[in-house]
């Protein structure tokens, strides 16, 4: 067993139920596409990284999908809301005994390996360390231990977000790495052709 887990918060892949702002505009099918799109390329980023690798399925644990078992611990996300369900998550990876735990989506193209490596190093320096998303959210959350309070009082999808989470944590020293942006809307989509050619087969 590594020190350091990685965490990967999924929405299970149903039509209707992902990318509900993007559907708006591209309809449910191709919403659908782009959601299973996205969880191949957060397989392809986290396969091969040096840690334990979690993902936490948002309403079914699924036994045959692309997250294969021997590679990745299944968990269903508990909890009323999305603050919620991370902490219980964060929590019961502390109770485990990891020493290192971060959080993941899995709706964002520009992830890298770099990325997820250069915020575990950084928690060897920092209390805890946040990846900005261009929306005012946030992709990437790491920490050493628990702080319950920064999953409260969220409003869980607005921009807000960010800002009050760095509020509740300006005691510690958090390392911000750099911002990128998560594919919620058609806006997100036009910056990456691969994702453009999908909705268009």
């Amino acid at each position: 067993m590594s020190k350091n887990l990685l965490l990967i918060f999924t929405r299970n892949p149903e039509l209707g139920k992902v990318k509900t702002r993007l559907a708006k505009t591209i309809g449910d099918k191709n919403a659908l596409k782009i959601y299973k799109k996205l969880l191949h390329q957060t397989k392809k980023v986290t396969q091969y990284l040096d840690c334990d690798k979690a993902v936490y399925y948002s309403v079914k644990i699924r036994k045959n999908d692309i997250w294969d078992s021997s590679i990745y611990q299944k968990h269903q996300q508990t909890g009323n809301d999305l603050g919620f369900r991370m902490q219980n998550a964060f929590e019961n990876s502390f109770k485990k005994g990891y020493e290192k735990v971060m959080i993941i989506g899995s709706d964002l193209f520009d992830l890298s390996e770099e990325i997820i490596n250069e915020a575990f190093y950084q928690l060897d320096k920092n209390d805890t360390v946040i990846g900005p998303a261009e929306d005012g959210g946030y992709y990437l959350l790491g920490m050493k231990k628990n702080y319950p309070e920064i999953f409260q009082n969220k409003n869980w999808g607005t921009s807000s977000v960010r800002k009050a989470t760095l509020e509740d944590l300006k005691n510690q020293n958090t390392f911000q790495l750099e911002e990128l942006n998560d594919i919620d809307v058609y806006e997100d989509l036009k910056k990456h052709d691969s994702l453009l050619k999908i909705i268009k087969e």
